[in-house]
């Protein structure tokens, strides 16, 4: 496995935090530097809302559902006659090692702090880098690549 790639995943994915992005908007925004940016601007903006478990609702884990965007790239479907079920298994297989390794996905669970607090984004700043190295692990051992356009 390429260290050199996991280790610049989650130091990308954390630094973004640290600049200011929520969870999910720096695991989408890591990966597409990481993928050559096959994403436009506009469509980084689709993770904003994922950021404290949709918008603090404390749901799902924001890192979580970018990294579904993520593995999206590589196996998800445009037309709806193509086969969503490599996707799906791939997703359900990455939410139970996400849940395996952080002990839930429901970011009230993981992060108990108070939204925005310092503890709350200390945190958040490992989970987040944790799910960038956690997600390119992932991608490596699938042996995942992208589609040429």
């Amino acid at each position: 496995m390429n260290d050199d790639v996991v280790l610049e995943a989650r130091s990308r994915a954390g630094n973004k935090f640290k600049e200011g992005f929520n969870c999910s908007e720096s695991i989408l925004h890591a990966f597409n530097e990481l993928l050559n940016n096959p994403l436009s601007s506009e469509s980084l903006k689709m993770a904003t809302g994922f950021g404290g478990g949709l918008g603090h609702a404390g749901c799902m884990c924001g890192a979580l559902t970018s990294s579904v965007m993520v593995l999206g790239l590589y196996q998800g479907r445009i037309t709806h006659q193509q086969d969503r079920e490599p996707l799906y298994n791939l997703a359900h297989e990455f939410h139970d090692r996400f849940s395996d390794q952080f002990g839930g996905t429901c970011c009230r669970v993981l992060n108990p702090h108070d939204f925005d607090s310092p503890e709350h984004l200390k945190h958040c700043l490992k989970l987040t880098g944790g799910t960038a190295k956690l997600l390119m692990e992932f991608i490596l051992e699938k042996k995942l690549t992208l589609a040429e356009k």
